[in-house]
């Protein structure tokens, strides 16, 4: 899960970075609205959701939100915020939020939260996904083919994730390589390659169908 931190306090917003990756979400951190709003404006494709710190330099968090929803943005957004009376929680949720959670907050509540966020996003209302003869569980990091146990690296079980999630949808190279490496890039040329081949003869050799010059899809039947 690849998703945006907007958070200003910076030792809060690294421990939240740091917490959250060992719990296998990669987060894009920014620290002002300002900098949300040109995420949100040119890479929200690439995001699975949004952590939405509400008191923000530059451009408040509410602001950031509904100016997204007015954009027609759909992607699933968790406010993270000290801002606990009854008033700011409904001034969130009517602005476009999906969830509100009040700091502090237990990282594995946060992930959970995303997942379950992430799921109704994309049709999803069991923890488990599945196509054909695959299904993972991201909470676990577990994968089969059929009623046999499959092991997967993390960077396979990332693309396996995309791809299931978005099945039936070509998934850009681009997207694939954000999810596995993250804005800085550095992925080697071929890398890709190297996982879908690794994933193809673990999950069958027909499972994902490339698409030349383009990227790479899951069919549904």
């Amino acid at each position: 899960m690849r998703v945006l931190l907007v958070e200003d306090d910076k030792p809060l917003g690294q421990a939240v970075s740091d917490g959250l990756a060992d719990l296998d979400v990669r987060c894009e951190w920014v620290c002002d609205g300002t900098a949300a709003d040109a995420a949100l404006a040119t890479d929200a494709e690439s995001l699975d959701a949004v952590v939405l710190d509400l008191g923000l330099p530059g451009r408040g968090g509410l602001a950031v939100l509904s100016a997204a929803r007015a954009r027609g943005l759909r992607i699933p957004v968790l406010i993270l915020t000290a801002r606990d009376s009854a008033e700011d929680i409904v001034a969130g949720l009517d602005a476009g939020a999906d969830d509100y959670l009040v700091k502090p907050a237990d990282l594995r509540e946060i992930a959970a939260r995303l997942r379950a966020l992430v799921r109704r996003a994309a049709g999803h209302a069991q923890a488990r996904l599945s196509c054909r003869e695959v299904a993972l569980e991201p909470a676990s990091r577990r994968a089969w083919k059929g009623d046999a146990e499959v092991e997967l690296s993390g960077r396979e079980f990332d693309i396996a994730e995309l791809l299931l999630r978005h099945a039936g949808q070509v998934v850009t190279r681009e997207r694939i390589e954000q999810v596995m490496y993250g804005w800085d890039g550095g992925a080697e040329s071929n890398a890709l390659e190297v996982h879908i081949h690794h994933l193809r003869r673990k999950l069958g050799a027909d499972f994902i169908r490339t698409l030349r010059g383009i990227g790479y899809m899951v069919e549904r039947t």
